[in-house]
């Protein structure tokens, strides 16, 4: 007998039932996490625990129609903080009505021993859910190729900035190389194989565009802020402002 009882307590649930008990809960959670859990740990990861009130005349409007009783929950913070203390039965201040309405209970409150403390199953298969979430290995974040981190390609830099000058900006990009001076804005390099790699530096190509074409500052912190793609280099921008006293 003593043996069977020793295996039943190390055998893995793999089912929970809608309200499990804490040793049904503990050792469900231990197997969807390998680590071991306890009634202090279920409550500090916000696991609300229930215990089952038989239906009593004398709080009328604690039960309204549930004449059977109903699971109320335990959540006012004095009273979890009891148990997850370690406290050696279940006081219950505060709790919700069978309409789920909050409701103090006369001083000093409802006892109840441990084992009669329930934790929902579906709160349970949430909490796990959320447990293997968080143990994920952070995703790899893919580098873009190494010429697409130096800057901005001629499709985005004709996004971001076609419309702020009244040059022709693709033209511009085509035949003058890098705009601004030999390389100017144009990455050294990037267009060595053919032009259509060619990357362009945003923060060089718009204090150009701000320098010779009078494009307005406030027109070019506004591209800074609307494309996905130059957001990586606000904070560069909004150094070089700074430094320029702009």
């Amino acid at each position: 007998m003593r043996l069977q009882t020793s295996l039943k307590q190390i055998m893995p649930i793999t089912e929970l039932p809608f309200r499990a008990t804490t040793e049904q809960a503990c050792a469900w959670l231990a197997g969807q996490t390998d680590t071991p859990w306890a009634l202090a740990r279920l409550i500090e990861n916000g696991l609300t625990p229930y215990v089952w009130l038989d239906y009593d005349a004398a709080y009328p409007a604690l039960f309204g129609d549930a004449n059977g009783g109903y699971a109320a929950p335990i959540f006012f913070e004095g009273d979890t903080q009891r148990l997850a203390a370690g406290s050696a039965e279940v006081l219950i201040t505060t709790t919700k009505d069978v309409h789920k309405l909050v409701t103090k209970l006369p001083p000093p409150g409802f006892r109840r021993e441990l084992h009669e403390l329930r934790f929902l199953k579906k709160e349970l298969e949430r909490l796990a859910g959320r447990l293997k979430r968080e143990a994920e290995p952070a995703p790899v974040k893919i580098e873009a190729a190494q010429e697409s981190l130096a800057g901005i390609n001629k499709e985005q830099v004709l996004t971001a900035f076609s419309r702020l000058v009244k040059i022709d900006l693709q033209q511009a990009l085509d035949e003058a190389g890098g705009i601004f001076g030999d390389d100017g804005a144009r990455v050294k390099g990037s267009a060595r194989k053919t032009k259509k790699h060619a990357v362009w530096n945003p923060i060089t190509l718009a204090l150009g565009l701000n320098e010779v074409h009078r494009v307005p500052i406030g027109h070019l912190k506004r591209a800074f802020g609307t494309h996905d793609f130059l957001h990586e280099w606000a904070p560069e921008w909004n150094q070089s402002l700074a430094l320029l006293g702009k």
